[in-house]
């Protein structure tokens, strides 16, 4: 059995499954059922690893073990596969959800927030910086800062995300408007965002800079999220950030956002 390279590795990404076992998977779709030394001699994957390999596969919902001697075992419909796989990842995310929520109370998250809380006090606020790939960990640790803001938030963005920041932050910066936290935001606005711009306008005073091109968020005058590429450009896995707590700094910068605020127009 020849499968190509490139298939196999797309086969790894979508079901999260490692070398080995999509190529015992893929030789069994092609048997149908067979014995796991045939699949050994298939697969080309070690015989010791084959019996582990198809264990893995049958907890993971894509074979059945039939029972008698030899033991042989069976390929599901790619159809069926997909739809335990499905079924698996929304009980596992639930579980680790659960989890998750018994740590609310518990003496494990009072001694993580004591060992964080009492290791800042060895930290200089200088050091406070830090590096973030990934759109999705940069809106991630955005949100937060939202959220932990007291005074004032400064959000500096581009056309499209602007729509990005609305379908992400919008619960948070309503909560934080609530607490009596003053939001500005500046992007360009356009046909394609004006009615993301009119909706932010409820919780934010939202400006148009058609000329500016920047990517950064300034919370309570300390701390600074700076966007470094172009997201019309960058792919959103590739996308880097940098955060830093310099009061020092995002008070300068802020003095720069109050000089150029009053030429943009208001939506």
């Amino acid at each position: 059995m020849i499968v190509k390279e490139e298939f196999l590795s797309r086969l790894r990404k979508i079901f999260d499954l490692n070398l080995y076992e999509v190529k015992v998977w893929t030789a069994l779709l092609s048997r149908r059922q067979s014995t796991a030394g045939e699949l050994s001699s298939i697969s080309d994957v070690p015989r010791s690893r084959t019996y582990d390999i198809l264990e893995s596969l049958e907890k993971k919902g894509f074979i059945v073990m039939k029972l008698g001697k030899p033991i042989k075992f069976v390929a599901l419909k790619p159809e069926e596969v997909v739809e335990r796989v499905k079924k698996n990842l929304v009980v596992e995310a639930k579980e680790k959800s659960k989890r998750l929520e018994t740590l609310k109370g518990d003496e494990v998250l009072d001694e993580l927030n004591s060992l964080f809380s009492d290791g800042v006090k060895f930290v200089e606020p200088t050091d406070l910086s830090g590096a973030l790939r990934g759109r999705q960990n940069l809106y991630n640790h955005l949100d937060m800062l939202v959220r932990e803001a007291e005074e004032t938030i400064t959000i500096v963005t581009s056309a499209d995300g602007l729509s990005r920041k609305m379908e992400v932050l919008m619960p948070s910066l309503d909560k934080a408007k609530k607490r009596g936290v003053k939001i500005r935001i500046v992007a360009p606005i356009t046909q394609a965002n004006i009615k993301v711009a009119k909706e932010l306008s409820k919780v934010a005073e939202v400006r148009d800079c058609q000329n500016l091109k920047g990517r950064f968020c300034i919370i309570d005058s300390e701390q600074i999220l700076f966007m470094l590429l172009n997201d019309e450009t960058v792919h959103p896995n590739y996308d880097l950030g940098v955060w830093i707590n310099t009061e020092f700094f995002a008070q300068a910068l802020e003095q720069l956002f109050e000089i150029a605020w009053n030429q943009f127009k208001k939506v």
